[in-house]
């Protein structure tokens, strides 16, 4: 059989599946110890070397059923605000909701003032912003492949790139041909396909500087497992014939290739030369990381992906201007301990919930369009437990198995040059990544903040590090945050750090890291529910979006905090939104989140049983306030009916635009009339 790795699941509802805990038991496991060092980068000698280390590494690591292990919930996540630069004929416009200004992130919809991009359905469209209508368009899958594939997009000039990524890194790269392939197209004049890039291996994620596209890929080796001859066989003998596969297979299992088809249906064919490959001292052998390089102002066909590989494991990137960090606990598929626990019923009003704020009579004025709401009671998103896949039916005992050490590697790209980056450096520390917002690097150094759980999911603690970027080696740590609880978001603003934990109260650290080797905690604040995603406000000030949870950690609905940070000492919340029984995909999804600087324009969606929409906002230095909801109209078919949910909102001009599956509307940001709908299916 060929290697099927299972299949980690990543749900839009897993941050309100596992919020809430109750009181930690008795004869919890103790947090294991795990060593902080810097991880050496090793080049192989030859090719010969790196086939004789790929697979005894790899036969370590294979089981009686291939590569991988049991099935686990995985969050991803990710961004803040850059701003394109315009120029006197461009509305003044916002762009996506990145981690580092001038590092652009791939999502659903690019703009640059004048036109947005999307691609619904397999199909690319250009909107010209002044008209609101549709301009162009391009098919972009064929009739035998899945319209609905996700598709994220980067936009430089007239070129943009599609990345399609049906098989995300958790499917491995036993999907489907074509389903995972990374498209350039030309948007001057009629959009045309310019090249077609197929790499080996399942889609991670990707950062572009300028024109130059950074994307990272993570392949299993392309093995093929005998089915065993008894059915019978005990699992050491499954493992065992594995092994020998293993150490049977040829170098091109592991390496690498990748496919470019020119617009004239030319391909070029590339595979991994075996001088751009290195380990780290301690691996696996059971994957490889592959960065390839595109330069959206060149001819991709011609030119390549100059692609160089790492032997290792890797599910967070994060960039910054000039280093690019692919971060991974090297044993991933091990599962985490967890405690769904379903959204506590709506207390009445002598319960002491904190109430829905309310718009006040100095709000802006709303109009009376059918598709804004101004009704601040919404209702429940059920939570979304999860369970364990059954166990199959057999006569032998299943095994125990035993966690790995709890720890996270971190690997760094050297990406101020062009062309294809080099390798720096590699570290690792204690405990698991929340996602790409635990990493921030600063004046030479890489602030890296992760949770460390014994392996009965008991006991917890959380720490940040401190690394010298150049070497990957610590400068400095401090641990200690939300003892029993676990980090749900993180933000690094300059030289301070804040941290959020949970399990039944919310504390916010804010953490002093001017000195890399003496990183402390200044200010602590408690208050009920938690903070999923920050971003900074106004000076001073922390936006936090997450959600409100009663003193027993059970959660209520969609919170909006703005928090004054100014004295770090005494960090204190001066306002709170509260939209009951609701969840917004901002709180996984940073790119779900607008805010506009200017006027404090904020827009994030939230998704209920009854509707769907878009909170509208405006949020300064002193409160956080509604203004309404933005709906889009409601689908209707033949056999359902439905209201579309909003995942995305830009700023053009004096207008809002929102983006869902059916089509994008047009909406005036100060009255939240709608202006326009385009549909888009």
């Amino acid at each position: 059989m060929k290697t099927l790795f299972r299949t980690a699941v990543t749900a839009a509802a897993l941050a309100m599946a596992t919020t809430a805990c109750t009181s930690a038991a008795t004869g919890q496991a103790p947090v294991p110890k795990v060593t902080l060092d810097a991880v050496r980068l090793v080049a192989y000698d030859s090719c010969d070397d790196m086939l004789s280390g790929l697979r005894e590494h790899a036969a370590e690591n294979v089981g009686p059923w291939g590569f991988g292990g049991p099935q686990i919930m995985y969050m991803e996540d990710t961004a803040a605000t850059a701003r394109a630069k315009t120029t006197s004929d461009t509305p003044e416009h916002s762009t996506t909701n990145v981690h580092e200004a001038g590092v652009d992130e791939p999502d659903l919809v690019k703009t640059d003032g004048n036109r947005i991009v999307t691609v619904v359905d397999g199909t690319l469209r250009v909107i010209d912003t002044a008209t609101k209508k549709v301009t162009a368009s391009l098919k972009l899958t064929k009739k035998d492949e899945p319209t609905f594939a996700p598709a994220d997009l980067l936009l430089s000039g007239d070129r943009a790139l599609v990345l399609f990524r049906g098989g995300d890194i958790m499917v491995k790269s036993f999907a489907p041909p074509g389903e995972t392939r990374y498209v350039v197209v030309d948007l001057a004049g009629q959009p045309k396909v310019l090249s077609t890039i197929r790499a080996q291996g399942s889609y991670v994620d990707a950062r572009m500087i300028g024109s130059t596209v950074r994307l990272v890929t993570r392949s299993q080796p392309d093995i093929t497992f005998p089915e065993p001859k008894n059915p019978d066989a005990s699992e050491a003998d499954r493992k065992k014939a594995n092994q020998d596969v293993v150490r049977r297979a040829p170098l091109s299992a592991w390496l690498p290739t990748v496919e470019i088809t020119g617009g004239s249906g030319a391909v070029k064919k590339d595979t991994v030369r075996c001088e751009r490959v290195s380990h780290p001292a301690d691996y696996t052998g059971t994957s490889l990381l592959t960065v390839h390089s595109i330069d959206l102002t060149q001819d991709v066909a011609a030119t390549g992906t100059e692609p160089i590989s790492l032997a290792a494991d890797g599910d967070t990137v994060y960039g910054s201007g000039t280093s690019l960090y692919v971060a991974s606990n090297p044993r991933w598929w091990f599962p985490v301990v967890t405690e769904p626990m379903p959204v506590e019923p709506v207390p009445t009003a002598t319960d002491g919930a904190a109430p829905a704020v309310e718009p006040t009579p100095s709000d802006p004025p709303v109009t009376a369009d059918p598709t804004v709401t101004t009704d601040p009671t919404v209702t429940a998103v059920p939570a979304v437990t999860s369970s364990a896949p059954a166990t199959p039916a057999t006569s032998e005992p299943v095994p125990t198995p035993t966690a790995p050490p709890e720890e996270t590697e971190v690997h760094r790209f050297d990406i101020s040059a062009a062309g294809a980056p080099s390798y720096v450096a590699s570290g690792k520390v204690p405990g698991r990544l929340l996602n790409q917002y635990s990493l921030s690097e600063y004046e030479g150094h890489l602030r890296v903040a992760t949770t460390l759980t014994s392996t009965d999911g008991g006991n917890s603690a959380s720490s940040v590090y401190v690394l010298d970027a150049a070497t990957m080696a610590k400068a400095g740590e401090v641990g200690g945050l939300g003892k029993g609880e676990r980090i749900y978001s993180v933000r690094f603003i300059g030289p301070v750090g804040y941290v959020v934990t949970f399990k039944q109260v919310d504390p916010l650290y804010t953490l002093d890291l001017r000195d890399p080797a003496a990183p402390k905690v200044t200010g602590e604040l408690k208050i009920t529910g938690y903070s999923a995603y920050l971003h900074p406000g106004a000076d001073g000030r922390l936006i936090g979006i997450g959600q409100e949870a009663s003193d027993k950690g059970r959660t209520l609905g969609t919170q909006v905090s703005l928090f004054d940070v100014s004295d770090p000492a005494a960090p204190r919340r001066l306002s709170q939104l509260f939209q009951k029984e609701s969840g917004s995909e901002a709180e996984w999804d940073p790119h779900a989140f607008l805010y506009w600087p200017k006027t404090g324009l904020s827009v994030l969606p939230l998704m209920t049983p009854k509707e769907s929409g878009a909170l509208v906002l405006k949020i300064d230095d002193s409160a956080v306030k509604k203004l309404g909801m933005i709906k889009h109209p409601t689908h209707q078919d033949k056999d359902y009916t439905y209201q579309p949910g909003i995942q995305r909102s830009i700023v053009i001009g004096d207008a809002v635009w929102t983006l869902s599956w059916d089509g994008l509307q047009v909406n005036d940001a100060t009255t939240l009339a709608r202006q326009a709908w385009i549909p888009l299916r």
